[in-house]
């Protein structure tokens, strides 16, 4: 009577992943070194955010929120793409019909973008080869599977295979791989966290509750700047990108009111003119609330301890608010001087000057620490229309920059006493 044992194939081949070739160590000094091949996507603000636009052979993975619009992204970079090199759509949740209903409504002319309805990555790998894609876009990657796991789709399994066998056919074949991931409720990238490592660049897409505004921001990137970002506008005919994210974060009203401060942010390789708000009130509760928005709550708590310890200004029994305009996320501590110089504004009830700008680091001593970038912030604000502005001391330009006047300091108090 026959029987039947089991045999396992060697783990790189089943894995699919760049080790299933053996390969030879090669002396680093022989290997000719070449600038990256980029493909132009069709949108300046989401090539600089890739670092110049599509690496050939690379693999770039794009998380967001539901509806914020990563699909429509993706389908009109694939679209624009599509009139100069082959491009495959794969969708695993619309059928075909859809997609091209969707590409219609966003008036694209994409006659020449290739589209496939299919979860199998074996089966969408075939068809990228038979037609010669250069780019492959997955949306999305939870919804593929391959045959040889058993597990259903979206599991760790699959979508470890999935990646992995994407990512051999981006370096076998030169093919630029556009994925789209789901995000759970905290904001990251659905599956193993071992996707973001087998990728070369990771996305995510951001947008303030009831905004038109759209921010990609990079927070990986093997070929260009972490923390680049550009922005978007959501529109009837899919997403324009918006040249001068200035004007968005600096829509203030026509008169000047308390607690409104603006500084220059560096988001990437660019800086930003970003509005930030504060708003001090009396508090009724035993603990007053800190809250903020756009800012990092436990850097708010640092900041008024600073105030009250070392400027006389003592918001114990305030509640303090924090905002910063557009959707914003300000992570580096150049921001410092503006917020406090919004929270001081609302505190005394006076309006800070329309053309004043300010930024600069906070120490716990109350010092004005520099931030980088200094003089390049203050070309941004003079081109602005900016004619004031406070930064730190070792900020103060070598130069005079025209059609702006410096305040340059070192202390918490000194900087205060410069705003009015």
């Amino acid at each position: 009577m026959a029987s039947f044992s089991e045999s396992r194939a060697p783990r790189a081949a089943r894995a699919g992943g760049l080790a299933a070739v053996p390969s030879q160590a090669e002396p680093i000094g022989g290997i000719v070194a070449t600038d990256d091949a980029r493909l132009d996507t069709g949108f300046a603000e989401f090539d600089r955010v890739l670092g110049g636009g599509l690496v050939t052979g690379s693999v770039t993975l794009i998380g967001g929120d539901p509806g914020i619009g990563k699909s429509t992204l993706l389908l009109q970079c694939a679209g624009a793409l599509s009139g100069r090199v082959p491009v495959l759509y794969a969708t695993g949740e619309e059928s075909v019909r859809q997609v091209a209903e969707r590409a219609r409504r966003l008036v694209m002319g994409s006659a020449a973008l290739s589209l496939i309805a299919e979860t199998s990555v074996e089966r969408i790998l075939e068809e990228s080869v038979r037609c010669g894609a250069r780019v492959l876009v997955i949306d999305s990657i939870q919804t593929m599977s391959v045959g040889e796991v058993e597990a259903v789709p979206g599991a760790v399994t699959q979508l470890r295979e999935s990646t992995a066998r994407l990512v051999r056919h981006a370096k076998d074949t030169g093919a630029s791989v556009l994925l789209i991931g789901h995000v759970t409720r905290e904001g990251v990238i659905a599956g193993p966290r071992v996707l973001e490592h087998m990728v070369d660049t990771v996305l995510y897409f951001e947008s303030d509750s009831g905004s038109r505004f759209r921010v990609i921001r990079a927070v990986k990137n093997r070929f260009g700047a972490v923390n680049e970002i550009g922005v978007f506008a959501m529109e009837e005919q899919g997403l324009r990108e918006v040249r001068n994210p200035s004007a968005i974060f600096l829509s203030r009203g026509s008169e000047p009111v308390p607690g409104s401060a603006v500084t220059v942010a560096r988001e990437g390789t660019r800086q930003m003119l970003i509005e930030v708000q504060s708003l001090v009130d009396p508090s009724q509760a035993a603990n007053p609330r800190r809250v903020a928005v756009g800012f990092d709550s436990n850097r708010v708590a640092l900041l008024l301890a600073v105030l009250h310890r070392h400027a006389g200004i003592a918001l114990h029994s305030h509640d303090v608010f924090v905002n910063v305009v557009g959707g914003v996320q300000l992570a580096e501590t150049a921001a410092d001087l503006a917020v406090v110089a919004a929270i001081a504004s609302s505190m005394s009830g006076t309006s800070l000057p329309r053309d004043l700008v300010a930024f600069g680091e906070l120490g716990l001593t109350g010092e004005i620490r520099p931030v980088p970038y200094g003089e390049e912030r203050l070309r941004e604000a003079a081109k602005h229309g900016f004619r004031r502005a406070i930064v730190p001391r070792a900020n103060a330009p070598r130069q005079e920059i025209p059609g702006i006047d410096v305040v340059a300091v070192n202390r918490l108090p000194a900087a205060l006493a410069a705003l009015g």
